[in-house]
């Protein structure tokens, strides 16, 4: 039976919660996957082998954790400690952008904090960025200017030679295209064309599919028709792979 929670939660209950789910034959597995070993991109990374529906479980149970708490989660060593305090951090961000419980100052605070442990390098492998980047600065970005779009802060990112500070700069480009918005994950492809680094590449790649399902096919095929020829082999073929064998093809001897 799951204890009852505290009247005041705190970052130390989170972690008790998530230690009861730990899994150390697991972890060695989810160690390897994330590349965790010397020279990997995750390396040092400490995992305790729960598996995402359970922390996503264990995100809900603290959905009104305190900023502090969360941010005191993001320093722990443990990835499943960080990966979940980023959920809890996305779903008060969201329920702060509801109408019934709007609240601009808390998803600017939200905001605020992800950042700060994105450039204090709290969010350092690539399941930490793709789960809370799109929220967290993507849709505060767009919440903020949705007619001019001010992408200073995504220029800032992609521009980073940091491996995670530039995916999450990429990704965050998401929260554009669901809103029809090409340009911003345009810009951030030009700007990674010459980044070889295979995170970086599938990003990329992954997003100029998404412009091409989501918001135009055409679009997205005059975009790689310009830029083909400088494009890493990942890139090209992670945003073609939805299109017909014959145009695929073409657009590779680019």
């Amino acid at each position: 039976m799951t204890p009852p929670l505290p009247a005041t939660a705190t970052a130390s209950d989170v972690r008790s919660a998530l230690t009861r789910h730990a899994d150390p034959e697991r972890a060695v597995g989810v160690a390897s996957f994330f590349q965790a070993r010397p020279g990997g991109y995750g390396e040092g990374d400490v995992f305790l082998g729960l598996n995402v529906p359970t922390q996503r479980g264990v995100a809900k149970e603290f959905a009104d954790l305190a900023y502090d708490e969360v941010r005191d989660l993001l320093d722990d060593v443990e990835h499943e400690h960080r990966l979940t305090a980023l959920f809890i951090a996305v779903g008060a961000f969201r329920k702060a952008g509801k109408p019934r419980t709007r609240d601009d100052d808390a998803r600017r605070r939200w905001h605020e904090l992800y950042l700060d442990a994105l450039r204090a390098g709290c969010i350092d492998n690539w399941d930490l960025v793709d789960s809370s980047v799109e929220a967290l600065v993507g849709e505060h970005l767009r919440s903020l200017d949705p007619v001019g779009n001010d992408t200073t802060l995504l220029t800032e990112l992609v521009t980073d030679e940091h491996l995670w500070r530039r995916r999450a700069g990429i990704v965050a480009t998401f929260a554009f295209v669901k809103a029809g918005e090409a340009e911003p994950t345009f810009d951030a492809a030009v700007a990674v064309l010459d980044d070889r680094r295979d995170l970086i590449q599938k990003a990329s790649g992954w997003m100029l599919r998404e412009v091409g399902k989501r918001i135009s096919r055409d679009l997205l095929v005059e975009f790689l028709t310009e830029h083909a020829a400088g494009m890493g082999r990942t890139t090209l073929s992670y945003a073609t792979e939805h299109l017909d064998a014959s145009l695929r093809t073409h657009l590779r001897q680019l």
